[in-house]
Formats: C-alpha cells, sequence, structure tokens
C-alpha cells in the first residue's frame, strides 16, 4: 500500500523506461522470429522435405514461431500496460500536490507523511491567544483540519486503487488463452495493453461468484475498489456489461440489493456503495448511443427487462419474482449522468414492453409490474415496482431530456401518461367469488408513491428546472417546448376535475409558480384584455379548476399561494403597469384563490382550514420553481407571505362560511401587507390620486377588488 510520502517521492520516470525495454524485447523477439521462420521454420516448405516426418516438423515448428509471436504481443501489452500506469500515477500525484497546496493556502500545515494540522505560526500572538480561549473557533479549526486530511486521505486511496489495478493488470497480462495451460513457460497471444480491461475481466469474475452466491468478502471488497478505480472509465464500463450481459448486470444489482436489505444489513452501506458503482458503471457505458455496444446492450435488455428475477427478501409473500426492468430502474436510482438518448429510449422500450404484455388466463386487468403488497415508504420505496415513473424520475433530473420526451408536438407521451395509462401496478387483494373462499384474479391499484416520478419529469419539462437541483440564479426563461407541456398539461388535467390524480397537485402547483406571470395575468384579469408578454395566454377556466384542485391539498396550497405572492410583488413593481392597475390585479387574484380554495373544501365537505394544527414553512422543494425576481418583489413577497400566514393561524376556528364572509375578513392582514407594499412603490402617485390615501383608500381599494375577484370567480364555477 503506497504511503503519502511514498507517493510523492517516488521516481515514476523507471515506468517508462522499462517499458522502453519492453518495446526493445519486443523488436528483438520480432527479429528472432524472422530468423526462425527462415533458417528453421522455412525448411519444412521446401520440396526435398516430404512425408510424415516433414509434417511432425512443420507442426513442432509452427508452434514455436507462434511462440515467437505470442511472445512479442505480450512484451507489447506489457510496455503499454507501464505506460498506462505511469500516466495514472502522475494524474493521480498532481492531484494530490493540489490538495496539499490547497491546504497550506487555507492556512494549514501538511507533514512529510501526510498528516494535516492547523498552521498557527501564522497568527498573531492575539490571534493564538483568542484560538486559546474560543471553544468555536477552537470547534471550527477541527473540523477545518479534519475536512483537509479527509481530502488528502481520498487522494492517496485513489492512488492505493490504481496501484492494484496496475497489479490485477500485471498479474493477468503474463496468463489467458494463448498460454501454454494458462500458465509459463507459453506466452499470452492475446494480451491487452489497457490496464481497465484486465480489470473488468476481474470484475466479471467476481460478478460471477456474486450471483452465484460463492462470494468472499475480499471479493466485495475488491468488486468496490474496481467500480470505485475505473468510475468513468468507458473501456473498462463496456467490457465488463458486455462480458455479464444485460441479465448478468441485472443479478449482480439483485444479489447486492438482497444483502444490503436482508442478508447482510450490517454491511449494508458496502453492498449499496458497490451498486452506485455498478450504476456508473452503466452510465458511462451508455454515453454513446450510435456504438455497437449501446446498440447490442439495449437489444439484450429488451429480452432481459421482461424476464422475472428474485431478490432475497424484497418480499414477505414466497415466489414473488420482479421484472428485469425493474430490476434496472433500481440500479439506475443509484447513479447519476445517464445520457438524455440512453434514459428516452429506456422510457420507451418499457412503455413498449407494458402496451405488448399479455395477461394470463382470465387477469385481464394485471400489470406487467404487478407485485403483491406496498412498496413505498422507508422499507420497500428503494424498489423501482413501476420501473416507467422511476425512469422518469431520474430523467427529472435533465431538463432538457424530460422537455424533449414529454413535448406533445413531437410524441404522445405525455398524453399517454396525463390520460391513457393505467397507473395501478401493485396486487392489492384477491377477489373471490361470492360464498366462495377460492382465490379470484387480483385486484390491482396504484402504489402508495404513485406518479412521483412522472410528477418531477413533468415539473422539470414544463418549466427547465431541474426539482432536485439547485434554484436557478437568474430569470428561469421557457422555450415553445416547456410551454407546449405546460398547457397540454393543464389542458387534460383541469378537463379531470375531481378525478385529477391527488399526487400530482404539488407539481402543478410548482408548474404554475414557475410559469408565475402567465398564471398571475389569468388570476388578477376577469376581463381577460391583459396578455402575457412572457409566455403563453392561459384559460381562466382552467386556472380556476387547477387551483380548484391544488388546493383540496394543503400543503399544494400553501405552495401555489406563496408563489403568487411572489408575481403580486413582481407587479406591483413592474414600472410599464400603472399604479392603480397593480393594486386592484393583486386584490383581483387574491379573491380569485380564496374562492377556488372555497370551491374545492366546499366539494370536499371539510373544514376550510383543512385540520386543526395549520403550520406553514416556506419549501425547499417549491424554491426551486420560484422565477428569481428583483430583490424589492423578494423581500415583499416575504412581507405579504408572514401577513398571509397570520391569516391563516387567526382563522383556526373560522368555519368553511365564504358564501357569506369576505375575502377581506379572511385575508385582512395579507391584504394589508400588499397594500403597504404597493404604497412603499407608488406613494407619490398614491398621494396625489384621489381614493388611494395611505390612511384608507388603499385598503378600501384592494378590499374591494378582492371581493368582486371572488364574486366574479363564484359565477365562473357556477356558484352564485
Amino acid at each position: 500500500m503506497p504511503t503519502y510520502h511514498e507517493i510523492l517521492t517516488t521516481e515514476l520516470s523507471t515506468l517508462t523506461t522499462a517499458a522502453a525495454r519492453w518495446d526493445g524485447m519486443a523488436k528483438e523477439l520480432d527479429k528472432q522470429e524472422t530468423a526462425y521462420r527462415r533458417d528453421v521454420h522455412g525448411i519444412t516448405l521446401r520440396p526435398t522435405w516430404a512425408g510424415e516426418s516433414q509434417q511432425a516438423a512443420n507442426a513442432r515448428f509452427g508452434i514455436r514461431l507462434t511462440e515467437f509471436q505470442s511472445a512479442q504481443t505480450e512484451a507489447k501489452a506489457i510496455a503499454s500496460l507501464l505506460r498506462d500506469a505511469h500516466t495514472q500515477f502522475a494524474d493521480l500525484r498532481k492531484k494530490l500536490e493540489s490538495a496539499r497546496d490547497d491546504a497550506i493556502a487555507a492556512g494549514m500545515k501538511v507533514s512529510d507523511q501526510g498528516v494535516v494540522s492547523y498552521d498557527t505560526g501564522k497568527l498573531t500572538q492575539g490571534e493564538r491567544q483568542e484560538l486559546a480561549h474560543d471553544p468555536d473557533s477552537q470547534e471550527s479549526v477541527r473540523k477545518s483540519v479534519a475536512s483537509w486530511q479527509a481530502r488528502l486521505d481520498q487522494c492517496v486511496k485513489d492512488v492505493e486503487d490504481a496501484d492494484k489495478g496496475v497489479e490485477v493488470a500485471l498479474t493477468a497480462v503474463v496468463k489467458g488463452p494463448g498460454t501454454v495451460g494458462g500458465t509459463a513457460p507459453g506466452f499470452n497471444g492475446r494480451a491487452q495493453g489497457d490496464i481497465e480491461k484486465y480489470e473488468a475481466d476481474e470484475a466479471r469474475d467476481i460478478a460471477r461468484r456474486v450471483n452465484a452466491g460463492k462470494a468472499s468478502a475480499g471479493d466485495y471488497k475488491e468488486l468496490q475498489r474496481l467500480f470505485h478505480d475505473n468510475s468513468g472509465d468507458r473501456a473498462f464500463s463496456q467490457t465488463l456489461l458486455d462480458e455479464l450481459g444485460a441479465k448478468g448486470t441485472l443479478q449482480l444489482s439483485n444479489s447486492l440489493d438482497g444483502l444490503a436489505h436482508h442478508g447482510d444489513a450490517q454491511h449494508g452501506g458496502q453492498y449499496l456503495d458497490t451498486q452506485k458503482g455498478l450504476a456508473t458503471t452503466l452510465a458511462t457505458a451508455t454515453q454513446d448511443p450510435h456504438s455497437d455496444f449501446y446498440r447490442q446492450f439495449r437489444s439484450d435488455m429488451r429480452r432481459a427487462g421482461t424476464e422475472q428475477f428474485e431478490i432475497d427478501g424484497l418480499s414477505p409473500i414466497p415466489g414473488e419474482k420482479v421484472r428485469g426492468y425493474q430490476s434496472l430502474i433500481t440500479l439506475m436510482q443509484q447513479g447519476h449522468g445517464y445520457d438524455g438518448q440512453f434514459l428516452q429510449d429506456t422510457a420507451d422500450d418499457i412503455r413498449h414492453a407494458e402496451e405488448s404484455y399479455i395477461p394470463k388466463g382470465d387477469n385481464a386487468g394485471e400489470s406487467l409490474w404487478a407485485l403483491r403488497d406496498r412498496f413505498s415508504g422507508r422499507d420497500r420505496g428503494w424498489f423501482a415496482n413501476d420501473p416507467l415513473d422511476g425512469v422518469l424520475g431520474i430523467m427529472s433530473h435533465d431538463p432538457k431530456t424530460s422537455t424533449a420526451y414529454l413535448d406533445p408536438a413531437h410524441n404522445d407521451n405525455l398524453q399517454y401518461l396525463l390520460h391513457d395509462r393505467d397507473w395501478a401496478t401493485v396486487i392489492d387483494h384477491y377477489a373471490t367469488p361470492p360464498g366462495g373462499t377460492t382465490t379470484g384474479i387480483p385486484v390491482m391499484a396504484e402504489d402508495g408513491d404513485d406518479r412521483k416520478g412522472f410528477g418531477n419529469a413533468l415539473a422539470a419539462a414544463a418549466t427547465g428546472v431541474d426539482p432536485g437541483g439547485p434554484r436557478p440564479m437568474s430569470p428561469t426563461s421557457h422555450t415553445d417546448a416547456n410551454n407546449r407541456v405546460f398547457l397540454h398539461s393543464l389542458d387534460v388535467l383541469s378537463q379531470q376535475g375531481d378525478d385529477m390524480p391527488v399526487s400530482l397537485r404539488d407539481d402543478m402547483a410548482k408548474i404554475m409558480v414557475n410559469h408565475g406571470h402567465e398564471t398571475y395575468t389569468a388570476m388578477s384579469d376577469p376581463s381577460g384584455s391583459r396578455h402575457s408578454a412572457d409566455g403563453p395566454n392561459l384559460k381562466r377556466a382552467e386556472v380556476l379548476e387547477m387551483t380548484k384542485q391544488i388546493s383540496r391539498s394543503r400543503d399544494s396550497y400553501n405552495l401555489l399561494h406563496e408563489g403568487m405572492n411572489y408575481a403580486i410583488m413582481d407587479d406591483i413593481h413592474d414600472p410599464s403597469r400603472h399604479p392603480e392597475d397593480t393594486l386592484h390585479a393583486a386584490g383581483t387574484a387574491i379573491g380569485f384563490m380564496e374562492e377556488g380554495r372555497y370551491q374545492a373544501l366546499k366539494a370536499d365537505q371539510h373544514d376550510y382550514t383543512w385540520d386543526k394544527a395549520w403550520s406553514y414553512h416556506t419549501s425547499g422543494a417549491l424554491l426551486n420553481f420560484i422565477p428569481v425576481y428583483g430583490d424589492l418583489a423578494q423581500r415583499g413577497a416575504d412581507v405579504v407571505t408572514s401577513a398571509w400566514i397570520m391569516d391563516e393561524q387567526q382563522d383556526q376556528s373560522a368555519e368553511l362560511t365564504s358564501d357569506s364572509q369576505a375575502t377581506y375578513h379572511l385575508r385582512q392582514n395579507q391584504l394589508n401587507a400588499i397594500a403597504r407594499e404597493w404604497y412603499a412603490a407608488n406613494g407619490h402617485w398614491a398621494d396625489s390620486h384621489t381614493g388611494y390615501s395611505h390612511d384608507q383608500g388603499m385598503y378600501d381599494q384592494i378590499n374591494g377588488a378582492a371581493n368582486d375577484g371572488n364574486a366574479y370567480t363564484r359565477g365562473m364555477a357556477g356558484a352564485q
């Protein structure tokens, strides 16, 4: 195991020197081959020698001639391996040196043995005394030292992994199908000069032992190292997957899952880390959709994807088997960085498989993915029992790919997922004949986390934002394709009314917030004369129905309402808008949303506050989708949101009385806060116009607009 000191002081040029000598040996062997072919093997080809003795000599001399050729191949391969090793070690040493230099620049000291400590010698006497008496500073220093030490230790570990890989390759290169009995004195005529390919061969052998249940603890540790050392290497990845095949790859993933979650849970972290390595291998191998490997592996996976496999401990039901695509997506969820075309192709193949599936017997409604019991929550939510939903969840981290896959202008995928697909993928129970106990056909149900992946992909496709990524630092711009996904989703889901899936409420709230200008325009302009300059014009009836459906879930309503506070403030600070119009629009939008909520909860015959323990905290999931507005709009939205929360908390005992109770009573704090923010932006205008005074006029204006918006919206809903 190389140490920090050895890595920095070893003379790596000896590797290239040795490589040159092996190349020289290959040249000498080539000369010897030429001489042997001419002076020894050649005499068996002369017409003066014939008969059995000639044939025997020719065969024996031919073997020796092949030995010369194989020896050259082996010598060249060793030279190539040594150069490969030099390149790897030199690159890794530079990374270690860079980490050391960064640590020193950050105020650390690094010893010759790689031990990191805080360099107090750079501090003044006063700073040293302050550090000695300040526990918080000491803790901060301790954490910083530990962080730098971990970085250097990882660099050393990377060299150790590479060193082991070189050992594997140099051991294997002198063996193989070209040797006599697999060992010396023969030479390897199929020797290769790529370290990663020898490591892939070793990984293949270990994987086969894992699948056969014959792997040792050392095997699992070595497999983990192999994946780590070759992360991102295409030669290793494609060689390994090609040798395992799609079925062998799925079996390996299933074996690791069974051990991590059931068979050896105390070492589950090691198995899951190894599985992440396998997922990275898959992502690396499939980066080029035009390669021969890609086409062959995809074809192989289409067959394995519908085959059935067992995973130890996954289900308490004996004999329960899963489909290959379910295992594939479970594996893929452990990785990242997949090529967009690979994700789309995988989704297409899964859809084709489920649409082509013909259940056996009388179970006409059974899904290809049907499994008994639930696969959501902590215990089994990790398993991708709905592989199409699962791959869409992975796809959501790539908004461009999500948009391309769901764009209704180019395919029917969005329509299939919103309307046509049967999402019942788990067997809830079995029907029994009246008066009998014989098990009948399976009764299918939707899983507890249905449409989770699709919802994320839908949000990504309609907004261009990764639901799981960092918040965009600049205003969100929407492409025509983003807008098409939004409009089609709004159209289809609003037509579904109360049958709209509950699981898509949050996602549609995020989408409407991200399309804040368009949504706010529809909510705040009863005349329909105002058009959004930032996106498509929305149908007010569809926006109302969607607001109603979103409002049937408290958390979804919270997402929408907070998000629209930002749009309100942005409109108020828009210099192109007339001040009085922005105040009226804000009130109208509040009335619109309040009536949408009332209509939703009235239909549900539920108290409008949803429950008696209302609380709200800004959702991190929402922040990604709130467009980046100016600082004034941001601060104003924070103030208005705080007032809205106060309204909610004060109305805990209120009943559902929207028909008789004015909106300004339910939203008094919020409306007042909006009015004050409006005045702060338009005070000079307000003071010079009648009816907009700071003391009373602006409050009357926004309250009246809120109630007008409420009444108009009630009329749209047919609730007058």
